[in-house]
């Protein structure tokens, strides 16, 4: 099989290519990150006509912070541009407009998949799966450019098991590279835990819940994070280097400063104080 890679540009948001989908497609409630309440399909009030957001540069201070960690993995730009040909939701019948909606979300999650697939194949210690994860690499990229019906009818709960299977195999192996006694804390409940200083290195982490847990100083160096809910988790001084699966918006969802060292796949969150 031919060398298959994915563009990791490809895999961010270019909202400036976007019809602003993911400010009418996804509902969101009242809550500590969003000020009100939306229905999906329903445009934020916050939307402009030119399809921009008219309090980015507000976001966190006007109750929006669940905007600022949003990321569609640039599912936003393949649904406006490609899928539907620049054809403007807008500006069509609301048959048109629902499918869309409907369609978006689905890629959003195909091109998460991409992300880590692209992510895996850059890791040594999983070669001995990178021919599988290539095949199955090729075969996302496939899903993506089917037409909007396709796209609305797949089974996508079931591609992302097929690819979790391979994300495994290739967490074990990544991980057995670590000395010492790996710690299994996937799915665990972790709200506000104190860990202050932990040995996580080579964790398995996946899934678990981070939120608002003190990570200050911990040792997180080539753990599996896939899916942890970092959510206002304070990783200050903690050491993330070689941690994968690691998204930007799960890191730009939690605190840090200049002193936490960060794996080269995410970069460091603007509002993270460099005095921290």
């Amino acid at each position: 099989m031919r060398e298959h890679t994915v563009e990791r540009a490809a895999l961010r948001a270019d909202c400036g290519q976007c019809f602003g989908l993911c400010c009418v497609a996804l509902p969101f409630a009242r809550s500590a990150d969003f000020a009100i309440d939306k229905d999906a399909g329903k445009p934020c009030p916050n939307l402009g006509t030119d399809h921009r957001c008219g309090i980015h540069a507000e976001l966190r201070d006007r109750g929006f912070t669940g905007c600022t960690v949003y990321d569609c993995f640039g599912a936003g730009q393949q649904v406006s541009q490609v899928t539907f040909g620049g054809q403007d939701w807008r500006t069509g019948p609301p048959e048109r407009a629902r499918l869309v909606f409907d369609v978006f979300p689905v890629v959003r999650q195909l091109h998460e998949l991409l992300w880590y697939l692209t992510e895996a194949l850059t890791l040594p210690a999983a070669r001995p799966v990178h021919p599988d994860l290539r095949r199955v690499l090729a075969e996302t990229e496939r899903l993506t450019d089917g037409t909007p019906e396709e796209l609305a009818a797949l089974d996508v709960a079931a591609h992302r098991q097929r690819v979790n299977a391979l994300l495994l195999r290739t967490s074990e192996l990544v991980r057995s590279g670590t000395r010492g006694r790996k710690k299994n804390r996937r799915n665990a409940d972790l709200m506000g835990a104190r860990l202050r200083g932990a040995d996580l290195a080579g964790a398995d982490l996946r899934g678990a819940y981070l939120i608002a847990a003190d990570l200050t100083g911990a040792d997180l160096r080539g753990a599996d994070l896939i899916g942890a809910d970092l959510r206002d988790a304070d990783l200050t001084d903690a050491d993330l280097t070689g941690a994968f699966f690691l998204t930007q918006p799960q890191l730009t969802a939690a605190r840090g400063g200049a002193g936490t060292r960060l794996p080269g796949s995410v970069t460091r969150p603007v509002h993270w104080t460099a005095g921290r």
